[in-house]
C-alpha cells in the first residue's frame, strides 16, 4: 500500500494501517523534534502526543499536503502550546516569589533561612510548598492547577518539607560550630 492508501485506510478505522503509518513516520518526526527541543525525551513525548492527536484526527487530513508534513504541523503546534505553558509556568512561579518575598519585607521581617532553602529546591516541588503552605490551597486545587495526581502533590510537599527542615538543621549545626566573631 502507498501513503495515500493507509490514509485512507487509517480513516476507516484500519488500526494496522494507521500502525504502518506511525511506523514509517515516527523516526523522522522523531529526528524533527530533536532538532526543534533539544531534547531526546522532550522529542519522543511530543512524537507520541503528536500520533495520539494524529489517530483523533486523521479524519481531517485532506491530502493535499505530504502525510509526514501534516504530522510536522501538528508536533510543532504541540510544541509551541508547550513552550508557552512552560513560560506561564515560569512567568506565575516568578511573580508569586516576588510576591511573597514582598509579603515578608512589607512586615519589617528578613528573607529568613527557610526561604532561602525553599528556594533551592526544584520548582517541581517548591511550587506544591507555597501553594499548600503560603497559599493555603488544598492538595486537590493544587493538583488540578499543576496537571498533575493529588497523591504526587502530598509526596512532593512532605519530601520538600524534609529536605528543607534538613538544610535548615544542618544550617543551624555550622553556625554552632562557627565562633562568633
Amino acid at each position: 500500500m502507498d501513503e495515500q492508501e493507509l490514509v485512507e485506510s487509517a480513516k476507516r478505522g484500519d488500526s494496522a494501517a494507521f500502525a504502518m503509518l506511525f511506523h514509517n513516520n515516527y523516526s523522522f518526526l522523531v529526528k524533527y523534534l530533536m532538532k526543534l527541543t533539544m531534547s531526546p525525551e522532550l522529542s519522543e513525548d511530543i512524537a507520541q502526543d503528536t500520533m495520539v492527536k494524529c489517530m483523533e484526527k486523521i479524519k481531517l487530513y485532506n491530502g493535499k499536503s505530504k502525510f509526514s508534513s501534516w504530522l510536522i504541523s501538528i508536533a510543532t503546534n504541540l510544541y509551541i502550546d508547550y513552550t508557552r505553558k512552560k513560560k506561564r509556568e515560569k512567568s506565575w512561579f516568578e511573580q508569586a516569589f516576588r510576591k511573597m518575598k514582598w509579603q515578608v519585607e512589607s512586615r519589617n521581617e528578613e528573607w529568613n533561612d527557610a526561604l532561602t532553602a525553599l528556594s533551592h529546591l526544584p520548582d517541581t516541588v517548591r511550587i506544591p510548598i507555597i501553594l499548600k503552605h503560603y497559599y493555603g490551597y488544598e492538595y486537590e486545587e493544587i493538583a488540578q492547577m499543576l496537571h498533575i495526581p493529588q497523591g504526587t502533590v502530598k509526596s512532593r510537599v512532605h519530601n520538600g518539607l524534609a529536605s528543607v527542615r534538613k538544610e535548615l538543621k544542618a544550617d543551624e549545626q555550622q553556625e554552632k560550630r562557627v565562633p562568633a566573631k
